[in-house]
């Protein structure tokens, strides 16, 4: 299992359109993954999940994979939520 830190660095917080590319990237591994912020833990790839989460620029949240690929799914999550749109 890997657990990394990240802040959120998109413009607009994690909106409706960034959640769903989010979910995406996401889908593309193998691996378990889940966000958490606060006392909330919800699955990476669900998308009504990660609304729920309703989380902002500058916030932070723990991203936690398991499975064959963990280790490129958080380096590239990380990528994605870090990237200034």
């Amino acid at each position: 299992m890997t657990t990394k830190r990240v802040q959120i660095k998109l413009s607009h917080g994690l909106e409706a359109r960034p959640v769903a590319l989010l979910v995406q990237e996401a889908s593309k591994y193998d691996s378990t993954i889940y966000i958490e912020s606060g006392d909330k833990k919800v699955n990476a790839k669900s998308i009504m999940g990660m609304m729920s989460l309703g989380l902002d620029n500058g916030e932070e949240l723990t991203v936690t994979a398991e499975g064959a690929d963990e280790e490129t799914a958080i380096v590239n999550i990380e990528k994605f939520l870090s990237s200034e749109e």
